[in-house]
This record gives C-alpha cells, structure tokens and sequence, in this order.
C-alpha cells in the first residue's frame, strides 16, 4: 500500500511541474505583454499611480507579470495620505494617470483600454 502512496505522490509532483512549465506567466518565463510594456516604455508612456488605488491596481492586473516592465511612478507617499513630490511636480491630480509624452496635454485619465495604449503609442498589441 506504501508503495502505491509513494507512486501516486510521484506522479502529482511531476504533474504540478509540468502545469507550472505550460501555464504562461506563472514559472518563469515571459509574459505575453512583456515586449508590449516595453515598447510603451520606449515611446515614452508613463503611468502615475497610487498603492492604495484600486483602479491602479485594475490596471497593473492587465498586465499580469509583465507589470514589472511597465513606465510606472508611484505618487503616493508610503503613509498613504499625501503626494510625492515627482507627482505633484508633474501635475498628477488624479490616479491612474496615463501621460503619452512630455506635453501634460497628452494625457488620459482614469483605466485605460490595452487598445487605447497601443493606439496611442503605435505599440504592437499583443493577441
């Protein structure tokens, strides 16, 4: 009977790795909208967000694990209750903020459609 345990133990580890090998986004590996994140980078997209926003944090899910290559400031202070200076030096009177180059005429206020970033920056969306 041990051994049947042991057998079956076996096989569910096997099959928890590769789950974790063939799901995207989950071990490694890259995102689907990595190079999309980057590419607004280098057009010059940045988005002002706050922790405790949660249509910020809305946004930063659409992204999924390729957020960490997302033009991101954060302007909230780590307290929660005021603004950081880079924000207010900036104009940001409200989150999420997306600005689409260096004129604060360009920007777009409250959770933006992927397409709409795409459309904005001529960055290739991802299918």
């Amino acid at each position: 009977m041990k051994k049947y345990i042991y057998i079956l133990i076996g096989l569910l580890f096997f099959a928890g790795v590769v789950w974790l090998i063939m799901t995207p986004g989950r071990a490694g590996g890259s995102n689907k909208y990595d190079g999309f994140a980057q590419c607004l980078t280098e057009r010059g997209a940045i988005f002002y967000g706050a922790f405790w926003c949660p249509h910020c944090q809305d946004q930063k899910a659409e992204f999924s694990r390729s957020v960490k290559y997302v033009p991101y400031v954060e302007c909230s202070t780590p307290d929660g209750k005021s603004q950081l200076q880079v924000c207010k030096d900036a104009g940001i009177v409200t989150y999420p903020t997306w600005q689409f180059n260096a004129s604060t005429t360009d920007r777009i206020l409250g959770k933006v459609e992927m397409s709409t970033l795409a459309e904005k920056t001529g960055c290739a969306l991802p299918q």
